[in-house]
């Protein structure tokens, strides 16, 4: 007869062990060689892509400087066609000729091309940092009123004090500064900045700024009118040396400081608890984001006027060349070729020219900031 006492022993004396613990054997599932080499191949693989990234970055750097340089020709060759001979275009570009067909080139085609080239260089660069920093396509300085204010501040001046050294620059970028704080301070929700309320709120003090440059024309005499028109439309046309030396200088300092800018604004990419965890500065890299956008877009603005989109399409077609997390790299020279290209076609295009080179940058932009939007409202990944 069997003994539940025998069997009320067996079982205390053999412990309860869990599943996880009688099926499993330490020693016998735990390999260090094999979980070694685990990591071993999965490190290479990031060392691979690393490399593969940055090999993609040069390549396409490298193309987007032989489209600027064949882009660059094609506005000083095609335009001293017009105002001297074929055979002396490329003397007077080397410097091998004097009376009008050095003016032409040295006095009215550089200052041109290099002004187009060096305004998309700076739109690019302040439309990549907003749309990095707030993480939303819609986020650049045209759309959200940055260039708004900045084109207020600078027609202030043009109209009240037009012989203020730097005053349209200062203008601009005063005017710029303000509107950072304006939307910002309105687009706060619970003490947090709300993306959304931030478009719409940039959207809404653009049109406030609209609305003080017309009532400023209702004030402006013939010939200041038509200089502040002529400025609106965002052209490149009457471009000076004087502009290529401001754009220059602003677009080196803009780049220094956007170089130790972009780690943080990788980390910060990561949610702002981790990356003050890794040792970022979170509301400082914000503030010194937001105003660098809006300086680059502001000087750019005092040069040539509201050229429009440019900063809203850099950013997404650089990314698409080489990845987001290089977009800040090559947004610089995309928006270059847009504007040096646009504004050859705007002087060289069958059917097209002449017209500003903001209507060509308008005509682009215009559908694809209405596709975004549609794209948002379906919840489609920008």
């Amino acid at each position: 007869m069997r003994n539940p006492l025998n069997d009320t022993a067996t079982a205390t004396a053999a412990p309860y062990r869990p599943a996880s613990v009688r099926d499993t054997d330490p020693v016998r599932d735990t390999d260090p060689v094999r979980d070694s080499d685990s990591v071993h191949r999965r490190a290479a693989r990031l060392r691979a892509a690393r490399r593969a990234a940055v090999r993609r970055t040069v390549l396409t750097g490298a193309l987007l400087t032989v489209v600027l340089l064949a882009l660059l020709a094609a506005s000083l060759l095609l335009g001293g066609l017009r105002g001297m001979s074929g055979r002396d275009v490329v003397p007077a570009a080397l410097g091998m000729r004097t009376g009008l067909a050095d003016y032409v080139m040295h006095g009215i085609r550089f200052p041109r091309a290099l002004v187009a080239l060096l305004s998309g260089a700076l739109f690019g660069l302040s439309g990549a940092l907003y749309q990095r920093l707030i993480r939303n396509p819609l986020a650049t300085p045209d759309i959200v009123g940055i260039s708004a204010g900045a084109g207020a501040g600078a027609v202030t001046v043009l109209l009240f004090a037009p012989l203020v050294p730097f005053g349209v620059e200062a203008g601009a970028i005063g005017g710029s500064f303000v509107m950072v704080g304006a939307v910002l301070a309105l687009s706060r929700r619970g003490g947090r900045v709300d993306t959304y309320r931030l478009v719409l709120i940039g959207i809404g003090m653009a049109a406030v700024c609209t609305a003080y440059v017309n009532y400023l024309l209702t004030l402006a005499g013939d010939q200041s009118l038509a200089q502040v028109m002529r400025w609106l439309v965002g052209s490149v046309s009457g471009a000076t040396w004087d502009g290529v030396t401001t754009l220059a200088a602003g677009f080196a300092l803009c780049a220094l400081v956007a170089l130790p800018l972009s780690r943080a604004l990788g980390t910060m990419a990561l949610g702002d608890h981790l990356a003050a965890g890794l040792g970022t500065r979170v509301p400082a890299a914000r503030i010194a984001t937001l105003l660098l956008g809006a300086a680059a877009a502001a000087l750019a603005t005092s040069v040539t006027g509201p050229v429009g989109f440019v900063s809203l399409i850099s950013g997404p077609i650089a990314a698409r060349l080489a990845g987001t997390e290089r977009a800040l790299v090559l947004a610089a020279p995309v928006g270059a070729v847009i504007v040096l290209g646009a504004d050859v076609a705007a002087q060289h295009a069958p059917l097209v020219s002449p017209v500003p080179t903001g209507a060509l940058t308008a005509l682009l932009g215009a559908p694809y900031f209405v596709w975004l939007i549609f794209r948002r409202r379906s919840g489609a990944p920008s």
